[in-house]
């Protein structure tokens, strides 16, 4: 099996041959640790570019602005405007690309200035899952460091955590948008509306958990060790969800799964991404 140690060489021969790079920095634990190291290799001709949109919640981007502070990176917020694509907002299985589309199209223009390849974080494992994003990045040559290393997801956190990145052990957090069930419609109302629930779950001591959005029903996935206390709670978290206008809040008694709303999709729509 290859050595972990070989996987990072690759890594950082890939990034010198590509010379300067624009990461694709959301705060998470891959676009993070790429980011660190695309800085660690390239110095000033990196840059780690976050976008600003509804769809990300308050507080990741004050942490991945923090953190970017933190370790002295070149940092840039860019603007999206994913909620003006009516393929996007529409919430079809698709949604993903268009979102990817529209941070691509954003990056452009300073990828460009810079004469710089766009970098995204996926990584290994992400190539098996569903992820409509990765059409977009292979229309538009955006490279894709981690993955052509070899590195899967508990790699890049073990080395995260070599390099003293806070973010070895966080939670995945994907946008906003990847609560809403497909079909309900993305909206900048319904964007904040998840944002406010997580952070009532949150607020209680949850550390892994989604809010899913089904229109007037607010569906809770917590792993099954917390079912029970998030149970044991349900007037204060149906007060707190119905106040944000939620008419119904259900706990999932299967428990927490990543990307749970994908189990509707048939195969074939899987395998047109």
């Amino acid at each position: 099996m290859e050595d972990l140690k070989d996987k990072e060489k690759r890594l950082t021969e890939s990034l010198l041959a590509l010379e300067r790079v624009v990461v694709a920095y959301s705060g998470g634990v891959d676009s993070a640790f790429l980011a660190a190291t695309a800085h660690r290799v390239l110095g000033d001709d990196a840059i780690a570019a976050t976008a600003v949109s509804p769809a990300v919640a308050e507080r990741e981007l004050a942490e991945a602005e923090e953190l970017a502070r933190l370790f002295g990176w070149n940092h840039v917020l860019i603007e999206t405007h994913e909620l003006a694509r009516e393929e996007y907002a529409r919430d079809d299985p698709h949604r993903c690309y268009w979102c990817k589309t529209e941070l691509f199209d954003m990056l452009g223009p300073l990828a460009r200035a810079r004469r710089a390849e766009i970098a995204v974080g996926t990584n290994l494992d992400d190539l098996s899952d569903y992820r409509p994003g990765l059409a977009a990045a292979r229309e538009r040559n955006v490279k894709t460091p981690l993955a052509d290393a070899g590195l899967t997801k508990a790699e890049v956190r073990a080395l995260s955590r070599e390099s003293g990145l806070p973010t070895a052990d966080k939670p995945a957090s994907p946008c906003l948008a990847s609560r809403f069930a497909y079909g309900v419609g993305v909206t900048r109302e319904g964007l904040r509306r998840i944002d406010r629930a997580e952070e009532v779950l949150r607020g209680l001591g949850f550390v892994e958990f989604r809010v899913r959005d089904h229109g007037d029903l607010a569906r809770l996935e917590v792993p099954r060790a917390d079912l029970e206390r998030a149970a044991s709670l349900h007037d204060q978290i149906a007060t707190a969800l119905r106040a944000l206008g939620f008419r119904y809040v259900t706990l999932d008694l299967a428990g927490f799964r990543s990307g749970s709303l994908n189990e509707v999709l048939t195969p074939t729509v899987r395998r047109s991404s």
